[in-house]
């Protein structure tokens, strides 16, 4: 890709001028005497008394397998000169332990312990940065509400700021393909279920040093047996703030590090976050922290898989390949460690980004766009899409077609285990929705930030999930997928309460002092933010936005029973329409 931007541009080698020492397996005990599994790997060679900098993580995903020798990036790290820490998380892994949700206090409370018995080792030079990606990521970010004197950068590529809104209820729609899938595989791990290597053998999580026979495995495994998968502990969860009862307690709100924005920023370590347009609401958490936290940070935002491994472009061919490649991507990560664990850091705040449709990198400091303007397109009659507004009273009646899909390689699936981020074109799958489709444009146009739709509606049930869809159409009648937003309409309500981060659109809380449900052939405003996008439109082309109830691969049916029948009023009064961020080009 062109630009401004250059990645990894600290200028070395993938391959790091040291050594990588043996991986070092042991238990560390907490102050409740639960003992976590880490593995240590360090840079060989160093001269006697050398004390380095760390690189900690933390996952549920098993720090190693039974075998495992160090993993690519420990050893990349190791071989730039750092100290690599890899531990599973209370409850999972080799850890003994319960883990009854994500981020539970007893877990994150570890997080302090474990970077103390890291600045107490002779190699530690009394310096660690946070490394995560996904799961990780959110421990990563956990790492500074903790608030350790060691700790001063983390790098969060594809974290969950607030998982309520950016993965298991967007909208407050919940995402029962990731509820259930994720909640069912993790728990398999959390009983050590052998998994299958590429070359067909099955191997479990790898014991300590100390546990030979895997006896000390076996006994952490039996004592976690009966916790319930996190998807059975969240069923019938409606909203953000249910205290659950199979979490002590704690509100799902509780757990999403955006509820301890103070202490994240307390601790002045500076952020590194990734995320995309194309994965869950990871580009819409990576805004909301990088409107909100006064941290240095840094972030960065294109069109990719979870984890940047696939380009996702939609106007790029399907094996178009990704950039910056996974070998730029860890040497833009130790440019970050260089400048902040070792240096002097860097600007105090800049996002790097690319247009879904056109090669550049582009930075800004401020976020929206300062240049941004509001552009209104009104839905119209015969499904016209207009800048301007309706002249005569109207209005589209739809029945929710529960069979509409987004497909199974979609947004929500990628951090799944589904890889790359695929929509087939979406011509046959818009006839089963209410469509509004513009002229072909004269001119291109850049859309870039949080577009928010404005439904004047009715429907025949109290309760419903609204999903509005941004295409392309091209000029040879593809229907390309850009972008979504979906809103569950007992949560419609527009919250008067000062929202927990700064947002772009209209604040809904998902809390239950804000449940209205709809009054039944009444016509109710229906408001809400898409995820945010940047996509250029380009001449000739057709903007089409897509309305309908249900996405049969991802979300839960709402309302479980009965087939809702919504109106959609057009008229000068109640123009029901798009506001979409436009960038002056």
């Amino acid at each position: 890709g062109s630009g401004e931007y250059a990645f990894g541009a600290c200028g070395k080698a993938v391959e790091g001028p040291y050594d990588v020492g043996p991986v070092r397996s042991l238990y560390v005990p907490m102050r409740d005497g639960i003992r976590i599994a880490l593995d240590v790997v360090l840079p060989d060679g160093l001269p006697e008394g050398t004390r380095v900098p760390t690189i900690l993580t933390m996952t549920r995903y098993w720090r190693a397998a039974e075998g495992d020798g160090a993993n690519s990036l420990q050893r990349f790290f190791a071989s730039h000169g750092y100290a690599v820490v890899w531990g599973d998380s209370r409850g999972t892994g080799a850890s003994f332990g319960e883990w009854p949700h994500h981020r539970a206090r007893d877990e994150t409370l570890d997080f302090e312990e474990v970077m103390d018995w890291i600045v107490a080792q002779p190699w530690s030079d009394g310096t660690i940065g946070g490394w995560g990606n996904s799961y990780t990521a959110n421990t990563n970010d956990w790492f500074a509400e903790r608030n350790h004197e060691a700790f001063k950068a983390g790098i969060s590529r594809f974290p969950d700021y607030d998982p309520y809104t950016d993965l298991y209820f967007p909208g407050g729609v919940p995402n029962a393909y990731m509820g259930s899938n994720w909640g069912g595989r993790v728990k398999e791990m959390d009983l050590n279920t052998p998994r299958r290597r590429a070359d067909g053998t099955s191997v479990g999580v790898k014991p300590v040093d100390d546990d030979p026979d895997g006896s000390l495995v076996a006994a952490a495994v039996e004592a976690r047996r009966h916790i319930p998968s996190v998807y059975e502990s969240m069923r019938g969860l409606v909203y953000k703030d249910e205290a659950m009862p199979l979490w002590n307690g704690v509100s799902m709100d509780w757990w999403g590090i955006h509820s301890h924005a103070e202490e994240v920023e307390r601790s002045g370590s500076a952020i590194y976050s990734w995320a995309s347009w194309t994965d869950a609401g990871t580009a819409q958490g990576v805004l909301h922290r990088f409107m909100t936290l006064s941290n240095p940070q840094r972030a960065v935002i294109a069109a990719w898989s979870h984890g940047a491994r696939e380009d996702t472009d939609p106007f790029h061919p399907s094996d178009y390949p990704v950039d910056p490649s996974s070998d730029t991507q860890l040497l833009e990560d130790l440019c970050f460690y260089e400048s902040y664990l070792k240096g002097e850091g860097g600007p105090q705040k800049e996002l790097i980004y690319k247009t879904m449709g056109e090669d550049v990198w582009k930075r800004t400091a401020r976020w929206p766009l300062p240049e941004t303007r509001m552009a209104t397109w009104h839905f119209r009659e015969d499904g016209g899409l207009s800048t301007e507004a309706p002249s005569v009273a109207g209005a589209d009646p739809y029945r929710v077609d529960f069979s509409h899909t987004t497909g199974t390689r979609n947004r929500w699936a990628t951090n799944n285990g589904a890889g790359d981020v695929v929509y087939p074109d979406r011509a046959d799958a818009d006839t089963k929705l209410l469509t509004y489709t513009s002229a072909p444009l004269e001119t291109d146009l850049e859309v870039t930030g949080h577009p928010v739709v404005t439904l004047y509606m009715s429907s025949s049930h109290q309760d419903g999930a609204v999903f509005v869809y941004l295409e392309n159409v091209t000029p040879d009648g593809r229907v390309v997928y850009v972008g979504e937003g979906q809103i569950r309409l007992i949560h419609r309500k527009v919250s008067e309460e000062t929202p927990p981060f700064v947002t772009a659109g209209p604040y809904h809380s998902y809390k239950e002092a804000d449940a209205a449900p709809m009054v039944p052939g009444e016509v109710a405003e229906v408001t809400f933010a898409l995820h945010p996008t940047s996509v250029l439109f380009r001449r000739g082309h057709r903007i089409r936005i897509a309305i309908g109830g249900a996405d049969a691969d991802t979300f839960a049916r709402i309302p479980e029973d009965g087939t809702p029948e919504w109106s959609v009023t057009r008229d000068p009064q109640r123009a029901s329409h798009i506001s979409l961020p436009v960038i002056p080009r």
